[in-house]
């Protein structure tokens, strides 16, 4: 299905052949507990999962949204938390602005939520930092996904997690205060992207 003019066209330019037999391998779990749901026709719960909810765990999060509305993959339902609640850091915001989703920020405390839109007719993403047990987050039948490995060590275990599935990026934190900066966000943003595209096109709809 088609999102946003710009947003589709970054995503329909995205190829697989980047992603390593070793990170196919990696993905497969996610790959199929996707499956599984869709040849239930259950809801499909993803819960990524980071520290602080800053940076990985919201990308993982938006672009997993994005990439089931583009494979057209129903009932899916994306969330994310932390060990403890912090804030978006701002270049997730940018990096993903300047990839084409329409964002809009609702509020200016400490810890400010978005409106993230990746398609139109379609109700945004309500992006904030919050902790896994936040009244938000599901409880029970979901997937607990870890996108660092800070979490895989802090967090061993996610109440009401039906599944826990590790796929760990690299923090692109480092980089921050650098010339870099925004090269590795986008960096970072575009291997998210592209593993979670590859994981929906491997989806096959229920006969």
């Amino acid at each position: 299905m088609t999102l946003i003019s710009k947003l589709d066209g970054f995503v329909s330019s995205i190829k697989h052949k980047t992603i390593s037999e070793e990170r196919r391998q990696v993905l497969q779990p996610l790959v199929d507990y996707i499956q599984e749901k869709v040849n239930s026709k259950e809801e499909i719960l993803l819960n990524f999962i980071c520290t602080h909810n800053s940076r990985r765990s919201h990308l993982a999060q938006i672009w997993a949204k994005s990439m089931a509305h583009f494979y057209n993959v129903t009932k899916v339902k994306c969330y994310s938390g932390g060990t403890e609640a912090t804030a978006v850091f701002p270049m997730i915001i940018k990096t993903l602005e300047n990839t084409g989703f329409q964002i809009i920020k609702l509020s200016e405390e400490d810890n400010p939520s978005y409106s993230i839109k990746y398609a139109e007719n379609t109700t945004p993403i309500i992006a904030f930092s919050k902790s896994i047990e936040h009244q938000q987050n599901p409880k029970s039948n979901f997937a607990g996904i870890m996108t660092c490995s800070q979490a895989e060590e802090t967090c061993p275990f996610v109440i009401g997690a039906e599944k826990r599935i590790s796929i760990n990026y690299k923090d692109p934190k480092e980089f921050d205060n650098t010339p870099l900066q925004e090269e590795k966000y986008q960096e970072r943003s575009l291997q998210i992207a592209t593993e979670l595209h590859y994981v929906f096109s491997k989806i096959k709809s229920s006969s």
